[in-house]
């Protein structure tokens, strides 16, 4: 997965903006973003207050993380019952 460039705090701060009345294109041009991205966050992120969106990318990395263990652990359980059929 690719990370982003921006933090939680300037996401919220986006957010923020944008539901306080500054136009979107306005927020979208200050922070160098497309509308496409400003939307995506607010889909992913609407409501949320900087400690969730923290939490939430937190989470993310970790389960991230976890799924590369699951896939070695996985790949090692097939190799050892690989080589018990060949001996």
């Amino acid at each position: 997965m690719k990370s982003s460039r921006y933090t939680a705090e300037q996401v919220a701060f986006a957010m923020r903006q944008a539901e306080s009345g500054t136009p979107v294109p306005e927020v979208c041009r200050k922070m160098e973003i497309s509308e496409q991205t400003y939307y995506r966050w607010r889909k992913e992120y609407g409501g949320m207050r900087v400690e969730q969106a923290k939490r939430l990318q937190e989470l993310e990395k970790e389960n991230t993380r976890l799924k590369k263990v699951a896939d070695i652990s996985l790949d090692n359980a097939i190799l050892k019952e690989a080589a018990r059929g060949n001996f």
